[in-house]
């Protein structure tokens, strides 16, 4: 017997960095939701003492969220839900095909009043948060410039995205991953 498969929405991280199996992936969207770096990462992009900023859907009619749709069997949600577990609930949508075909699915939703939810903040607070925050998954800048280029290439426009995008490659930044391990293979060899 074939197992199940459900349909997962991914507006974020789950547009670029597909660390899952999938049967099919398509261009997407949601309606009513919109597309906000609102969400506190205490585990990927940030620390407990320094959260970085991450993406979550806030409801907003009349907007439209592009991102990507993935086919899947039942068993990639026990690696999903363990990814998305800092604030993010899986939650019912209704996501649309650019091709006008529309299916039901679901998508991570960090809800305001979770553990983890930052809200709103002036653009420049936001920015310099995400430029300075880093994580066990890396600089939290480069989740955001993954995010602005995977935008790009699907042809999606999000001002918000690009804004802060905009602002986050002209500031100091939190050292990316090369940097960092460069800065450590540095100091080792120092001291050896």
């Amino acid at each position: 017997m074939r197992e199940r498969r459900h349909w997962i929405f991914g507006y974020g991280s789950l547009i670029w960095r597909v660390d899952f199996p999938f049967h099919e992936r398509r261009v997407a969207s949601v309606s009513g939701w919109a597309r906000r770096f609102w969400q506190g990462s205490h585990d990927h992009r940030g620390t407990p003492d320094a959260p970085g900023r991450v993406v979550t859907l806030i409801a907003e009619p009349g907007t439209v969220c592009v991102g990507v749709a993935y086919l899947v069997d039942a068993a990639v949600f026990a690696h999903l839900d363990h990814r998305e577990k800092n604030g993010y609930e899986r939650t019912e949508v209704d996501i649309a095909f650019r091709d006008g075909d529309a299916v039901e699915g679901v998508t991570y939703i960090g809800a305001p009043g979770n553990f983890a939810f930052l809200g709103p903040a002036p653009v420049a607070a936001i920015a310099a948060q995400i430029a300075t925050a880093r994580g066990p998954s890396g600089a939290n800048a480069d989740y955001l410039l993954e995010l602005a280029s995977a935008l790009k290439a699907l042809g999606a426009a999000d001002a918000h995205v690009r804004e802060l995008a905009e602002i986050v490659r002209h500031q100091p930044r939190a050292p990316g991953r090369d940097a960092q391990e460069a800065v450590s293979a540095g100091s080792a060899r120092a001291r050896g």
